[in-house]
C-alpha cells in the first residue's frame, strides 16, 4: 500500500531552502514544541480527579471542549450515552483510631459511599461458610467491619519503575497470533459466599466496612468503587454501606491488636453527595475534516475519566493529554505545510472506562454495530463500520511507546514496520501480534474495526500509580509523553493519507452473517 501523492507535497521553510515534509513538522511540533505537560497540568492539578458522573468531570469536560475549539478543531461536541447511573462527589473525609490509643488513620473512602459520621468498635468477620456467617447476625450494627485478613508486607529492594529491555520486546515481537476468544459463554451459578456476606452486612447496617488493597504500601493506597450485594454501586437506588480502604500498615496494625484481644475503636467523618440526576454521561468528540476521502475516518482516543483518590494522571490524563497534543500537532502541521488530511481525523475522549469501557462501547453501539440488550457482543454491523480505517488508543501510563499490539492483525505488520522506520531516534518499533486488554480499543476490535493499543514502558504504573492516591502529575514523564504524541500523530497522519484503508482481520462468521 502506498501513501497518496499529497503526502509527498512539501512546505518550504522560511529561513532555509530545505523542503520540510508534514512528517518533519510533526516531529518538530511533538519533540521541540511540545505542549503535552501543559495540557496534563490543567487536566490533573486543576481538573482532577475526573470520576465518571462527578461535578469535577463536568468541569474538566467543559475545559477540554474549550481547548479543542481553541486548537481549531471542527465539530467539537459532547455525545451523550447512558444511563450510567448516579455520580458522586467527595467533600470531606477523615478517620481516626480513638482507642486503645489515638492515631490518624491513612484511608480513603470508596467511590459512591454515602455520608456517615460516628464512632464504634471494630469487628472482623472470620467466616467461610454460611453457618459461620450466620453467627454474626445481630453483631455488626454500629461497628466498623473488617473483611480482609492481614497482609504481609515485604520491603522493596529493587526499584518499582522499569523500562522494557530488548529481551522483553523481542519476546513480544515473536509472539504468535492470539487464540480467538469465544463470543458467548455462560457463568456457573450456585452459592456465592461474598454475595451472602454483603447481604448480611447491608442488613446489619454497620457504620462502615474497612478493607485494604491486595497491593500497595509505604502510604500508597489503591482504591476504586464501593461494593453492593447486587448491581453496581452507581446503579443502586438506596444508600449502600459506607466503605473505606486503609493503608496496609494501618489495617495490619488494627488487625494485630484485635488478634491480641484488644478492642479497637475508630471514628469517621465522611461527607459526600450524589450527583448527575439525569444519570447520563458524555464522550468528547472533535474532528479535523478530510478532503477527497473525508467520509472515511481515522479515530484516535483515550479515556478521560479516572478514579477519585489521586488526580488521574497516569490513568489516564497521560493518554488523554497525549491525544489532545496529537490533535494540536496535526493542526499546526496542517497550517505550516498547507497539506490537508485525506481522511477525516477524529479525536475521542471517553468517559465511563473505569466502570467497564462504557463510553467507547456505547459509541460503537450507536455508530458501528447492533448489540442485544445487556450485552456487548455484536449481533450485526452498521454501514458506518466500513468507514473507519483505524482506532488508536493510549492507556498504560506515562511510559514511552516501544511498539504496538496488532490484536492478531497480521496484514498491518509491514505497514506499521515502515512507519516505525520513519522514527529512527525514538526507541520504538516492536510489533506484536498479541492482544492486550482492559481499555477502549477493545470496543472497536470487537466489531471488526482495526483497533490498536501501543506498547508502553511499564514505569511504576501497576506498582504504584494505577488507581492509587499517588496517581498525580509528579509521576508523569514529559519526555516520554512527547515521544508518544509524536509517534501517534505520525501513525494517524500516515493512516489518513493511504490510498486504501488499513487491512482488517477476517470477520467472525456469526457477525458476518448478521451484517446489515
Amino acid at each position: 500500500m502506498t501513501l497518496h501523492t499529497v503526502n509527498a507535497q512539501k512546505a518550504t521553510s522560511e529561513d532555509s531552502n530545505e523542503e520540510t515534509t508534514p512528517l518533519d513538522l510533526i516531529k518538530e511540533q511533538g519533540l521541540e514544541k511540545s505542549q503535552v505537560m501543559e495540557i496534563a497540568g490543567w487536566m490533573t492539578d486543576v481538573y482532577g480527579p475526573r470520576l465518571t458522573g462527578s461535578s469535577m468531570l463536568d468541569k474538566a469536560t467543559e475545559w477540554a471542549v474549550s481547548e479543542l475549539k481553541k486548537m481549531g478543531l471542527s465539530n467539537v461536541h459532547l455525545e451523550e450515552w447512558g444511563p450510567f447511573g448516579r455520580g458522586w462527589d467527595l467533600t470531606h473525609f477523615e478517620m481516626h483510631a480513638e482507642a486503645p490509643n489515638y492515631f490518624p488513620v491513612l484511608a480513603y473512602p470508596k467511590a459512591w459511599s454515602p455520608p456517615v459520621k460516628g464512632e464504634g468498635e471494630v469487628i472482623y468477620i472470620d467466616a467461610s461458610t454460611q453457618e459461620e456467617l450466620d453467627a454474626y447476625k445481630g453483631k455488626l450494627g454500629g461497628k466498623f467491619v473488617m473483611v480482609d485478613t492481614i497482609r504481609d508486607v515485604e520491603e522493596w529492594f529493587e526499584p518499582s519503575a522499569k523500562r522494557y529491555e530488548s529481551d522483553d520486546l523481542l519476546g513480544m515481537a515473536n509472539a504468535g497470533s492470539p487464540t480467538p476468544r469465544p463470543r458467548r459463554g455462560r457463568r456457573a451459578g450456585g452459592f456465592n459466599f461474598n454475595t451472602e456476606m454483603w447481604k448480611l452486612i447491608e442488613a446489619e447496617k454497620p457504620i462502615a466496612v474497612i478493607d485494604r488493597s491486595y497491593k500497595g504500601d509505604l502510604g500508597t493506597v489503591f482504591v476504586s468503587g464501593a461494593r453492593a450485594s447486587e448491581g453496581r454501586s452507581q446503579n443502586v437506588d438506596n444508600d449502600i454501606v459506607p466503605q473505606a480502604t486503609l493503608s496496609v500498615e494501618h489495617y495490619n496494625r488494627i488487625f494485630r491488636m484485635l488478634n491480641k484481644g484488644i478492642p479497637v475503636r475508630l471514628s469517621i467523618d465522611l461527607q459526600s453527595n450524589y450527583t448527575n440526576p439525569d444519570q447520563m454521561e458524555h464522550n468528547i468528540i472533535a474532528e479535523i475534516p478530510g478532503t477527497d476521502l473525508k467520509d472515511e475516518v481515522v479515530i484516535f482516543g483515550a479515556h478521560f475519566d479516572s478514579w477519585h483518590t489521586g488526580t488521574g494522571a497516569t490513568d489516564n490524563a497521560a493518554g488523554s493529554s497525549v491525544m489532545m497534543e496529537v490533535a494540536r500537532i496535526l493542526m499546526e502541521t496542517i497550517k505550516e505545510s498547507g497539506v490537508q488530511p485525506r481522511r477525516t481525523l477524529r479525536i475521542a475522549l471517553w468517559t465511563g472506562e473505569e466502570q467497564g469501557l462504557f463510553g467507547s462501547r456505547n459509541y460503537v453501539g450507536k455508530h458501528y454495530a447492533e448489540f442485544p440488550p445487556n450485552s456487548y457482543t455484536p449481533q450485526s454491523l452498521k454501514e458506518d463500520q466500513k468507514t473507519v480505517s483505524a482506532y488508536y488508543n493510549l492507556d498504560n501510563g506515562t511510559g514511552k511507546i516501544r511498539g504496538i499490539y496488532t490484536q492478531g492483525n497480521e496484514d498491518v505488520v509491514p505497514i506499521f514496520r515502515k512507519w516505525f522506520t520513519e522514527l529512527p531516534d525514538l526507541e520504538t518499533g516492536t510489533i506484536t501480534l498479541g492482544n492486550t486488554g482492559g481499555t477502549d480499543h477493545l470496543a472497536f476490535d470487537a466489531v471488526g474495526i482495526p483497533g490498536f493499543q501501543f506498547i508502553q514502558d511499564p514505569m511504576s504504573y501497576f506498582a504504584k500509580t494505577h488507581h492509587s492516591n499517588m496517581d498525580n502529575l509528579d509521576h508523569l514523564s514529559g519526555e516520554d509523553l512527547s515521544q508518544a504524541a509524536t509517534i501517534i500523530a505520525t501513525f494517524v497522519w500516515n493512516t489518513s493519507q493511504m490510498d486504501t484503508m488499513l487491512p482488517r482481520k477476517p470477520l467472525d462468521e456469526d457477525l458476518k452473517s448478521g451484517t446489515n
